[in-house]
């Protein structure tokens, strides 16, 4: 966060040519700020509420934060969707007349720095990052919003091994014994084989889609 506060200014030859000191967070007022996705607790680092202030009255505080948000998901296309989830940081304490919030980067300098922190092994990739400002409208006055909306997309490897090629050669396996030369018996004996394979990998299926979408998966209808 940076911030200015034009009562706090002094003249750096006159103390020593100190333009900057590092202060307490509750020596001096700082935008108090909510993210709205939050769902947990505030997980913010107590060891860094500091504050660096220059001579100019500029303030900067860099707090390291570890949140959860809720995000709707579309999984249509599981395993190869992409997810869009927002995080919109507001000060509801303070109307758009008073505190009026924006970002110092630019898009894609913020992606930039975004990918170099994301975990690139997991099972989503990080593929874009866009920022709204804007003003939102309520009871007691307007507010001031920044959303940051970040795209993501899932890597569908291991889905693919474990769900999606067992499925196919199941499916392979029973049109060949199904117009293959065995005999009845052994046909009935061995779609039972592939219903129960098919069960199973239904069960799978059930434990590992997400469940918080309005519409299912194509793949867990067929």
């Amino acid at each position: 966060q940076e911030w200015k506060n034009t009562f706090v200014t002094w003249d750096p030859q006159d103390f020593c040519n100190i333009s900057k000191i590092i202060l307490p967070m509750d020596t001096y007022w700082s935008p108090p700020i909510f993210i709205l996705e939050r769902v947990n607790g505030n997980g913010l680092n107590p060891n860094l509420d500091y504050m660096a202030v220059t001579h100019n009255g500029s303030f900067n505080s860099t707090q390291p934060f570890q949140v959860t948000l809720t995000c709707s998901l579309m999984i249509l296309k599981f395993p190869f969707d992409t997810q869009t989830c927002n995080m919109s940081i507001a000060s509801f304490l303070y109307p758009v007349t008073d505190l009026v919030m924006n970002t110092r980067q630019k898009p894609a300098e913020i992606m930039k720095d975004s990918q170099s922190y994301f975990l690139t092994d997991g099972e989503w990739k990080f593929t874009n990052l866009s920022i709204i400002e804007y003003t939102v409208e309520m009871e007691d006055g307007e507010f001031s919003v920044v959303t940051y909306v970040i795209s993501i997309e899932r890597r569908p490897t291991l889905y693919i091994l474990n769900l999606i090629l067992p499925t196919c050669a199941l499916y392979l396996l029973d049109m060949a014994v199904l117009f293959g030369p065995s005999s009845l018996q052994e046909k009935i004996n061995f779609q039972i084989a592939i219903i129960l394979g098919s069960s199973m990998l239904a069960v799978i299926l059930n434990n590992i889609l997400p469940t918080s979408s309005n519409k299912p998966p194509i793949i867990g209808t067929h």
